[in-house]
């Protein structure tokens, strides 16, 4: 007989104290989502009413090459920054066999025993590098997001080999050094917008730090009562998104464009061998405002399990950010105040996902 999970005290001890995560909640035999999962109605996601996207992947091999075809690229990526905030490309560089593969061993990690997972809970990790855990922020949410993950800071190599699980650490390792090019061209083309150079320091600083998560989504018994992320956007520069052909990734539109208008919700489908990139707060503040962060959440569903493993860069914690002056100046005023991240990362992890509520810490009129 399943246990009861009525009471939400109960949900949170079994859920996040003993470190079961919501996979223990499934695999218990639940038939129906606890209260603690239960969305309000207004945070709830309605896939009915969703636009679908309709652009195809840009291909980045377009960018290597010079004339028509690198400038069409170019301008498809500013564009997309400008506008959703989210784009998907192909050709990126990532081997097609390591997609997959993270993706098989996301389900394998998380199908182990909830005591060896529970063994990198943040309260217990044996390494500050690596944590698991479930839901983003339980202690402070209204209502849980259906969803486990572990967590992992990249510092070099061998503290990666040293302190990563030893599941997951290999795949994970790959993955990064294989995006990381990618990741500077399309921020040598996003910066190179207002004049930056491709061999301009400040590419490395706006990535100088580096966290991985594998994430993962059980199959819910009322997918359209809860949700698997709730709405936020990533505090970093650029993410890299896998993300699995089950789907369930949302964006809202901050404007007007071609295929929907402000304020809808739009499916970003899954695209066989493609990532998804989506812009971060910290490049949202670097051109003040030109290029959007992207507002996103993700839906659960009750056929099977999802998976999805992002890279999140950013800069490292020390690193003061402010917009960039020639766009100051030709904007004549500026929309974020200086900071140092690490400020700005406390105020971001210390509260639950609520939107781009987190950008208000940095705008000099917040609304």
């Amino acid at each position: 007989m399943a246990p009861s999970f009525e009471d939400g005290n109960s949900v949170f001890e079994f859920v996040v104290r003993r470190g079961n995560g919501v996979k223990g909640l499934v695999d218990s035999g639940l038939s129906k989502v606890p209260e603690a999962y239960v969305q309000p109605p207004k945070e709830r996601i309605d896939k009915e009413e969703a636009v679908k996207h309709g652009l195809p992947p840009i291909d980045l091999s377009k960018l290597d090459g010079f004339g028509p075809d690198h400038d069409e690229v170019v301008d498809q990526i500013v564009k997309a920054a400008e506008t959703l905030g989210f784009f998907q490309v192909v050709n990126h560089g990532v081997p097609l066999h390591l997609l997959e593969s993270l993706k098989d061993t996301a389900h394998y990690f998380f199908s182990l025993s909830p005591q060896r997972k529970a063994v990198y809970r943040s309260d217990v990790s044996p390494s500050p590098l690596v944590k698991y855990g479930t839901s983003f922020m339980p202690e402070k949410e209204k209502a849980l997001e259906w969803k486990d993950y572990i967590l992992m800071q990249y510092t070099n190599d061998d503290e990666a080999l040293q302190h990563w699980p030893q599941e997951i650490k290999g795949v994970l390792l790959e993955y990064l050094r294989s995006s990381i090019g990618m990741v500077k061209k399309l921020l040598q083309v996003l910066l190179g917008n207002f004049g930056i150079k491709p061999d301009d320091p400040m590419i490395d600083i706006l990535i100088g730090k580096k966290m991985l998560s594998m994430n993962f989504y059980p199959a819910c018994p009322n997918p359209d009562l809860t949700v698997g992320v709730g709405r936020h956007s990533d505090m970093g520069t650029l993410t890299v998104l896998l993300q699995d052909g089950i789907g369930g990734l949302y964006v809202k539109m901050e404007q007007d464009i071609d295929y929907g208008k402000k304020g809808d919700w739009i499916e970003i489908p899954p695209t066989p061998n493609a990532l998804v990139i989506n812009v971060g707060d910290m490049l949202q503040i670097l051109s003040n405002g030109k290029y959007k962060s992207a507002e996103h959440r993700v839906r659960t569903t009750s056929t099977s399990s999802r998976v999805s493993i992002p890279i999140f860069t950013m800069p490292r914690e020390t690193t003061k950010i402010v917009p960039l002056p020639q766009v100051v100046e030709k904007d004549g005023t500026a929309l974020y105040r200086e900071f140092v991240l690490i400020d700005y990362m406390k105020n971001f992890f210390g509260n639950a996902h609520e939107g781009k509520k987190s950008l208000d810490f940095a705008q000099t009129n917040p609304t």
